[in-house]
């Protein structure tokens, strides 16, 4: 018995090593070791018919030679798993450039106005995109009836006197309402609006709203921090002007423009020939904001600003149509890696 086992073995070894497919080594895994009819199952079966001392040794004899029949066959099928694969493929072929994927522009604006607040003391807070009435505009001094409610927001409503947020402002009450003076925050995120999706307007976009109320914060703090923002932004050749404004949670209330990024404030099409681009609108924190959120206005003032990201990064990458940013163009989206 110890003989037809090495017999065995040896004409399993040879024939493994020779095995030139994957199909063939099955054919031979079967046969060898098979549990209905592989030659050593054979021979473990008639082990019944030895006494007991040459069943013991024939027994260890053969849980060797199977332990060893089985790493040959696990080396061999690893060894043509290799030679399969390099058979697909032709080494004399050019080698193939890795796709390396990059941020959405968006993205990359967005972490760079994050970047330039942070960098002044605020820090990044986030808000959720679904909004109760109160948050989104009466908490911001825009009560029902208001004619901002309708003229400047358009609203998607949702069951439960719920709304899709029209503006990043409801993330200044939220932080208010927890925290007592300094805040000093930079909130980036979606907003709704129900707006015709052309080259310069979308139903959703994204927002970057700044606040900052302390003690004696003044109109120049306002005026110097988002200057400061603007040359970081756009480089420091970078001009700036302040226009008067409206909106109901600041009082006074300006827009901020940059000289053109195109002309250099000489004039030209996308300026619409005045060398100003506005990019932001901003003011001092409402006294009615103050106290909705249980602030003093006597003892505490503030400023606030938003400005549309798309915009930012329309002016800084000078792209003409913002349904580029939301096309999916891989040719598009490729071009954007961090410049700063």
């Amino acid at each position: 018995m110890q003989e037809r086992l090495a017999l065995l073995k040896n004409q399993a070894l040879k024939a493994i090593a020779g095995a030139c497919s994957i199909v063939e080594l099955e054919e031979l895994r079967v046969r060898y070791l098979g549990r209905k009819a592989g030659a050593l199952t054979e021979v473990l079966r008639s082990l019944k018919d030895l006494d007991d001392a040459e069943k013991r040794s024939v027994g260890q004899a053969a849980n060797v030679v199977k332990n060893e029949l089985t790493d040959a066959f696990s080396k061999r099928l690893a060894d043509l798993d290799t030679q399969s694969a390099k058979a697909g493929i032709d080494l004399t072929l050019p080698g193939r450039r890795r796709f390396i994927g990059s941020k959405h522009p968006l993205t990359i604006v967005t972490d760079r106005i994050v970047d330039i607040f942070t960098g002044m003391g605020f820090e990044e807070i986030l808000g959720p995109e679904v909004e109760s009435e109160w948050y989104n505009f009466e908490a911001l001094n825009i009560p029902e009836g208001h004619p901002a409610r309708g003229e400047m927001f358009g609203n998607f409503y949702l069951p439960g006197g719920l709304l899709l947020r029209s503006h990043t402002s409801p993330v200044q009450i939220r932080v208010m309402e927890k925290r007592k003076p300094p805040v000093r925050v930079i909130a980036p995120g979606r907003v709704y609006r129900r707006d015709a999706f052309d080259a310069s307007h979308s139903p959703a976009f994204y927002q970057a709203e700044g606040l900052y109320v302390d003690e004696d914060v003044s109109l120049a703090d306002l005026k110097g921090t988002l200057e400061v923002f603007s040359q970081e932004m756009f480089g420091t050749d970078i001009r700036t002007r302040f226009s008067p404004s409206y909106f109901p949670f600041t009082e006074p209330s300006a827009e901020l423009s940059i000289s053109c990024v195109i002309c250099g404030g000489k004039g030209c099409s996308v300026c619409s020939h005045t060398g100003w681009l506005e990019i932001l609108g901003c003011g001092m924190v409402h006294p009615q904001v103050l106290r909705n959120v249980g602030y003093d206005p006597e003892k505490f003032t503030g400023f606030a600003f938003g400005m549309g990201i798309e915009r930012v990064a329309m002016i800084h990458y000078r792209i003409d149509d913002i349904r580029h940013f939301y096309s999916n163009d891989i040719r598009f989206l490729s071009q954007f890696r961090e410049a700063w």
